[in-house]
């Protein structure tokens, strides 16, 4: 069996308090009786009770306001592969009732501990996985890097298809055997890899939770990397290539040109399918320098190309395109993603070949071989969730229009799939879609930092499950600048109207 070994990024701070000695000890035991609780297909390594403020995150503030019981487990799968994974059940006086799996990000290999955290001080028993394989198997993310999870189909198909619902099953075990009843609600929450991993679970596991929570979903993955090669190749020819200094002049011109489309001026597009901007108007006159006294003050005719590419993306049928007003954040699109993401999975998972030169990727022809063999492997992206729309679950996604990573048309393609099938009124009974003018990945974009970049997703899903109380729209607030600005997300195709008073308040804003 593979190592187990994990990561505990953590410090257990002596309290020295001998005051509620007691009651801790009747809760210590319930605790340390889980030992016992072993599984047919789980092991529990270690129970620890954590009293409130004595788990203390790395790189962190904050810390659990909660006493808790830390379960940490391994669940062997396939042939020589474990998930690690910890469930941490909070004290029954403060315990909401309700579990909560979280996800993973990029290609996983650690415990979302810092979202573990968030949640459990909000009363929820909450659990989260390594996705089925440590760190270590990860390898370097770079051309001609050997990445062990990706040579192993369990292994993938684990990281992103199924390794939640794996652990989650254990999970909802040790919490109905800890608070001695079963958790009146199942929820999952997690963005990026964890919002692929969201959508996963409402196409392939529809029975287990209630509430999915899918945040800049990297949910089409097969596609997603052919999106990063895509611009990583377009933006790596000969003087095509924009640094952030032009990157940012480009963004500053578009903004600039369609910020008041919505009727206010807020630095912010809020539909960037409305912006007429055209990117020839930056094109540098003959004999032009693009920069002049270190400051940007056109693009040349290849970066000019290299903006449309990124705009225009590797096609419809492969991978939608960026939108006007994200360009200060193409930088790790130019930089980063192909080599991190991209060709590691064509070399290792597709290709089978660690010499493999993506630069002669056939667009043509190769993105059939994509499809064939990471498809089944690495996507959930069907706009039939029948089975779990029957059980009468819940999904809340969210999209950044600026966001770095995930082109925010595919998830409205998806969405608008879903209601070509199901109508408007019915879809949006089980599903909605929420963007993020000025959002980025999983949060604020750097460059809009006057934006909201907290968004209150399971404050709005949880009255959905349980009440049915639909969402008329997310809450956004703490914007990276400091203000107090707060904004509603309204769900896909609506947008927020300004109706009067505060412009920086939610309340002066509405859904239409």
């Amino acid at each position: 069996m593979k190592s187990a070994t994990m990561k505990f990024p953590i410090q257990l701070l002596a309290t020295g308090s001998t005051a509620c000695a007691l009651s801790s000890s009747v809760r210590n035991d319930a605790c340390t009786s889980l030992t016992s609780a072993y599984g047919a297909n789980y092991t529990i390594v270690n129970t620890t009770l954590v009293q409130a403020g004595e788990f203390k995150l790395d790189g962190l503030d904050s810390t659990n306001s909660l006493t808790f019981c830390r379960v940490i487990s391994k669940m062997p799968y396939g042939i020589n592969s474990t998930i690690n994974f910890e469930v941490w059940l909070p004290e029954s006086t403060s315990y909401s009732g309700r579990y909560l799996s979280v996800g993973n990000g990029g290609f996983a290999g650690t415990i979302d501990y810092s979202s573990m955290l968030a949640n459990l001080n909000t009363g929820f028993a909450v659990g989260g996985c390594d996705a089925g394989h440590p760190e270590s198997e990860n390898g370097p993310s770079k051309p001609g890097g050997y990445v062990p999870f990706l040579n192993s189909r369990a292994e993938t198909l684990a990281w992103l298809r199924d390794s939640i619902a794996m652990f989650t099953v254990p999970a909802r075990q040790l919490t109905t055997r800890f608070h001695q009843r079963a958790p009146k609600k199942m929820y999952y929450s997690g963005c990026s890899t964890g919002g692929a991993q969201g959508y996963a679970l409402a196409q392939y596991h529809p029975d287990i939770f209630d509430g999915i929570f899918a945040g800049s979903a990297g949910n089409w993955y097969s596609h997603l990397i052919l999106s990063f090669l895509w611009n990583g190749v377009q933006a790596n020819k000969p003087g095509a290539f924009l640094d952030q200094a032009a990157l940012n002049y480009t963004r500053d011109a578009v903004v600039k040109h369609c910020d008041k489309i919505d009727g206010m001026e807020d630095g912010v597009i809020d539909d960037p399918t409305k912006c007429d901007f055209s990117i020839d108007s930056l094109l540098c006159h003959d004999g032009q320098d693009p920069v002049s006294n270190n400051v940007t003050v056109c693009l040349n005719l290849t970066q000019i190309e290299t903006v449309k590419a990124i705009y225009t993306g590797p096609g419809k049928d492969v991978y939608p395109g960026f939108a006007k007003g994200s360009e200060s954040e193409w930088l790790v699109q130019e930089a980063e993603l192909y080599e991190a993401y991209a060709v590691p999975i064509l070399q290792n998972l597709v290709f089978k070949n660690l010499s493999y030169d993506y630069t002669t990727f056939d667009w043509e022809r190769d993105v059939a071989v994509v499809d064939e063999v990471a498809g089944p492997l690495i996507t959930a992206i069907s706009p039939r969730l029948d089975a779990y729309k029957s059980k009468g679950g819940k999904l809340i996604a969210t999209q950044g229009w600026a966001d770095p990573y995930n082109a925010p048309f595919w998830p409205m393609d998806q969405h608008n799939e879903a209601k070509a099938i199901y109508g408007e009124k019915e879809l949006n009974e089980f599903w909605r879609l929420f963007m993020v003018p000025g959002g980025g990945h999983c949060g604020p974009a750097t460059s809009y930092p006057q934006v909201p970049g907290t968004w209150h997703a399971l404050d709005a899903l949880i009255p959905w499950v349980e009440k049915e109380a639909a969402p008329t729209y997310v809450l956004a607030t703490n914007p990276a600048d400091g203000s107090n600005t707060t904004r509603k997300l309204c769900p896909y195709p609506r947008h927020a109207v300004y109706e009067g008073g505060d412009n920086n308040h939610y309340i002066a804003y509405d859904c239409q």
